[in-house]
């Protein structure tokens, strides 16, 4: 199998429509580390991303009367944007099918290229299975975004690419990992040619199928999977990569939203690119293993794999990445008389503030809803500690998901609410009109007693509402919750919602 994809590699068509991309040394990063990292500028491809590597290799093996009947894709953005483009260098048709929480941005741009988009579904596996029945029912050749050969062949010309412009010292290489076609391709180049280099898996942590199936020795499907980073969102890894990748793979790492977030702003302080969350992945798994190994003068490699990001999504981002560079959150009680911000500000003196959020809320006691980041050397506990011993009461609210995407924004006091308030706090997928069948659906018969909706940029929307239902209704809105079909945690007892809103 390695030999047939390597050769394939070798002989490839694929710079008809791409370029071999840039490696550029991230001299920032790397003297703040002490290792050199290295970065594949993928994002500089005419779609922004590597995918058209791996559809126009695909499309190149069809024949001719595969390419007069069409293609057909599923996708969420670049590897719709790769068959577009690929099926137009060859005068082919292409069918597009796109799930509904698709940025509208990505749609246009696939149209543009010349591809008909069908919106189907509201995720991916709802989308390519529609996709594939119709490449059934039309004869369509279907151009799977990870798990074939050619298109992993394809993928593959950015290790071929990476070798070649760096012959020298390397390392480790660091591969972001969906289905994984690009680590599968990259891996099966690299352990021909340098096998010394090891090549290592990166997943969020809520989408790791890959280091799953390492785990268990088998592909596994995960019951659910994050799409912080969509790009990567993948429930099970492919057939194809997984048989190559089982005796290939060096070590899996996974990456939490923060440290995905820290390494998008770490890729624009040197290259002032603006990643995709995905397509931060492979650098946010460098800088772990890094600070987990206490490696020093190592040379590593990893791919900015895509751009193409929402501008909406920055400020999330921005957020999240100081939370992963030392940024806390927590809330400090003070007594309610003249003179106590002016002392509460004089007891964190010397730490750069990020946020401060207070409303009156009665004549005895305050709370108010801090943000600081802290400096090399600093640590939250010696702050807590002083701030305890100085008579404020400090609960700690750095990670807490409520804290962060909500709370923060309705510090505005309690509510004197006759009746036990039941908190909740929704995930759905973000499309035109989900707020309103959300709504819809809940209907009129309890009364809503809070409510903050926050649109995250992303293919996935949060709402924070509370609710009272009188305990004999229990049972019908346990009804309504499971016919909505939207996952949700119950905050009973939440720190935040305790201090600011309860």
């Amino acid at each position: 199998m390695f030999s047939e994809i390597v050769k394939k590699i070798i002989s490839t068509p694929v710079y008809e429509v791409a370029k071999e991309s840039p490696l550029d040394k991230m001299s920032i990063l790397s003297a703040k580390l002490n290792n050199t990292i290295l970065l594949k500028r993928e994002d500089q491809q005419e779609v922004f991303s590597f995918k058209l590597r791996g559809a126009y290799q695909k499309i190149h093996s069809l024949k001719k009367e595969e390419l007069e009947r069409g293609v057909i894709a599923a996708s969420a953005g670049n590897h719709a944007q790769g068959v577009a483009l690929a099926a137009s260098r060859y005068g082919c048709k292409a069918t597009i099918v796109m799930p509904k929480p698709t940025a509208s941005i990505k749609i246009n741009n696939v149209r543009r290229l010349g591809a008909d988009v069908i919106v189907y579904g509201d995720n991916f596996d709802e989308a390519c299975a529609y996709a594939l029945d119709l490449a059934k029912e039309k004869g369509l050749s279907f151009i799977h975004p990870y798990d074939d050969q050619d298109v992993i062949a394809g993928q593959g010309t950015i290790a071929m690419e990476l070798l070649r412009q760096n012959p020298e010292q390397l390392d480790a290489v660091f591969v972001p990992v969906g289905g994984g076609g690009l680590i599968s391709g990259m891996a099966s180049y690299i352990k021909t040619f340098r096998p010394e280099v090891k090549v290592f898996s990166v997943e969020p942590e809520g989408c790791a199928c890959c280091k799953a199936a390492m785990d268990k020795c088998e592909r596994v499907v995960l019951d659910k999977v994050d799409l912080f980073a969509e790009g990567v969102a993948v429930k099970q890894l492919g057939a194809l990569p997984f048989e190559i990748l089982k005796d290939n793979l060096d070590g899996c790492i996974t990456v939490t939203p923060e440290e995905i977030c820290a390494a998008t702003r770490d890729i624009f302080n040197d290259t002032r690119a603006i990643s995709e969350t995905s397509g931060s992945v492979g650098l946010a798994g460098i800088k772990k293993y890094i600070r987990e190994n206490n490696v020093t003068g190592k040379v590593f490699a990893t791919v900015l794999s895509g751009a193409n990001i929402n501008f909406e999504r920055l400020r999330v981002i921005s957020q999240l990445a100081e939370m992963a560079e030392g940024e806390i959150l927590f809330s400090a009680k003070l007594k309610e008389q003249p003179g106590s911000f002016r002392a509460f500000a004089s007891a964190i003196d010397g730490h750069d503030v990020t946020e401060f959020n207070y409303r009156h809320s009665d004549d005895t006691k305050a709370y108010v809803f801090v943000g600081i980041r802290l400096a090399p050397g600093q640590r939250r506990e010696t702050l807590y500690a002083k701030l305890n011993d100085l008579g404020y009461e400090i609960c700690d609210l750095t990670g807490n998901l409520l804290a962060m995407t909500h709370v923060r924004y309705m510090v505005g006091g309690h509510a004197n609410l006759k009746g036990e308030e039941t908190l909740f706090l929704f995930e759905f997928p973000e499309r035109a009109g989900t707020l309103k069948t959300f709504l819809d659906a809940m209907g009129s018969k309890w009364d809503i007693t809070m409510f903050h909706y926050r649109n995250l940029g992303a293919s996935i929307g949060r709402i924070f509402m509370g609710l009272m239902v009188p305990p004999e209704e229990k049972g019908q809105l346990d009804e309504v919750l499971k016919n909505l079909g939207y996952p949700y945690t119950i905050e009973k007892n939440n720190p935040a919602y305790e201090c600011f809103l309860r």
